[in-house]
C-alpha cells in the first residue's frame, strides 16, 4: 500500500510539476523581457567569464614555472587581447569593406544563381514529375536557408557593432577575473551549500577534463585553418578572402560537417569568377581539411572527448534542429557536459543505492 501510495505521488507530482511548466511558458510576455535585459547585463561577464577559463591555465603554467602570479597575468593578458585588438584593428576594416563589396555585388550573384537554376531545371525538365518537384523543392528551401543565414549574420554584425561599449568592458572584466580566480572560487565555494560542495567539484574537474583542451585546441585550431584559408584565398585572387577565411575558421568548429558548411560559400564565389578557380577552391579546402584532419587536431585537440562519431553525429542533428548554424558549433561541448553529467548521477544512485542495506 506504502509503495502504491509513493507512485501516486511521484505520478501527482510529475504532473503538477508539467502544468507549471505549461503554465509558465504561456506567460512567458511577462518574463521574456526580464531574461533578455538580465543576459545583455550578464554577457559581458559571461564572455570574460569563457575567456578567463581559456587563459588561466596558462597563467598558472607560467606561475608553477616560476614566474610571478602577477607579471604572469599581465603577459597572457597583454599578448592575448594586445593580439585580438591588432586583428580587429587591422582585420575588421578590410572585413566591412569586403561584406560591402559583396552586398553591392549581390544582384549580379542572384542573377547568376538564377541562370544556375534555370540551368538546373531545364537539365531535369525530362525528369518524372515527382523527382522535379522535389528537386524545385530543394532548391527553394536552399534559398530561404541562404536568406536566413544571411540576415543571421548582418543581424549579429549590427548587434556587435551597437554593443560595441559594452563589449569594451570584457578586457577589464577578464583582467579582475584572473587576479582574483582564487578569491572567485573561494567564494562560489562558500556560496554552494555544504552537501553539493565537493560532488560539484568532481563535476566540474571532470568536465574541465573532459572539455577543457577540447575547447581551447578546437579554437586554436579554427584560428589556424581560417588565417590560412584567408591567405591562400588572398593569394589566388579569390574574391572577399577575408571574410571566406573567417567563414571557414568559424565552421570548422562543426566535426565532420563543418567543412562542407564552410566551403559552400567559397565555392559560389569562385565559381562566378572562372572555372580554374574552382579547382584551385576545392585543393585549397581539401588541403586544409587534410592539415586538419591528419596534423593538427591530433597534435593541438588529441582525443580529448572520448566519444563515439556516431555519438556526435546523433548530437549535431539535434543542435542543428534545435538551434541551426548556433546549434552545430554548441552540439559537442553540451553532449560532453552531458555526457559527464549522466556518469556522475549513475555513480550517485549506485553510491546511494549501496548505502541503503547498511543504514
Amino acid at each position: 500500500m506504502d509503495i502504491r501510495m509513493k507512485w501516486y505521488y511521484r505520478i501527482g507530482f510529475i504532473l503538477l510539476l508539467l502544468i507549471a511548466i505549461y503554465v509558465f511558458l504561456k506567460i512567458r510576455f511577462v518574463w521574456m523581457p526580464v531574461l533578455q535585459i538580465a543576459f545583455l547585463i550578464l554577457l559581458p561577464f559571461i564572455i570574460a567569464g569563457f575567456i578567463t577559463y581559456l587563459l588561466h591555465p596558462v597563467v598558472e603554467g607560467l606561475h608553477e614555472r616560476g614566474l610571478h602570479r602577477g607579471l604572469a597575468i599581465f603577459l597572457i593578458y597583454f599578448i592575448f587581447f594586445g593580439g585580438l585588438g591588432f586583428l580587429c584593428y587591422k582585420g575588421i576594416p578590410a572585413f566591412i569593406s569586403q561584406l560591402k563589396e559583396l552586398s553591392e555585388s549581390a544582384p549580379f550573384l542572384a542573377e547568376q544563381y538564377r541562370q544556375w537554376v534555370h540551368t538546373l531545371q531545364s537539365h531535369t525538365a525530362a525528369w518524372p514529375d515527382g523527382l522535379q518537384g522535389r528537386m524545385n523543392d530543394g532548391i527553394a528551401a536552399f534559398e530561404k536557408k541562404l536568406d536566413a543565414l544571411l540576415s543571421i549574420a548582418v543581424g549579429i554584425l549590427l548587434r556587435f557593432f551597437n554593443s560595441v561599449l559594452i563589449l569594451a568592458l570584457i578586457p577589464f572584466i577578464a583582467f579582475y577575473m584572473l587576479k582574483d580566480f582564487n578569491m572567485i572560487k573561494k567564494a562560489v565555494w562558500y556560496m554552494t551549500p555544504k552537501k553539493w560542495r565537493h560532488q560539484g567539484i568532481h563535476f566540474l574537474r571532470d568536465v574541465d577534463a573532459s572539455l577543457g583542451s577540447y575547447i581551447r585546441g578546437q579554437l586554436l585550431v579554427c584560428v589556424i585553418i581560417g588565417g590560412i584559408s584567408s591567405l591562400l584565398f588572398w593569394m589566388f585572387h579569390l574574391k572577399y578572402p577575408l571574410l571566406l577565411g573567417a567563414i571557414i575558421g568559424i565552421t570548422n568548429v562543426i566535426p565532420y560537417f563543418g567543412p562542407i558548411i564552410g566551403a559552400v560559400p567559397a565555392m559560389i564565389i569562385a565559381a562566378t569568377m572562372s572555372p580554374k578557380l574552382i579547382i584551385t577552391t576545392l585543393i585549397i579546402i581539401f588541403g586544409l581539411q587534410f592539415l586538419e584532419g591528419n596534423i593538427l587536431s591530433p597534435f593541438i585537440v588529441g582525443k580529448s572527448l572520448h566519444m563515439h562519431p556516431l555519438l556526435i553525429m546523433l548530437a549535431l542533428t539535434a543542435g542543428g534542429e534545435v538551434g541551426g548554424i548556433v546549434g552545430l558549433i554548441l552540439a559537442v561541448p553540451v553532449l560532453a557536459v552531458l555526457k559527464v553529467g549522466v556518469i556522475h548521477a549513475r555513480d550517485h544512485f549506485i553510491h546511494g543505492k549501496s548505502k541503503q542495506p547498511s543504514s
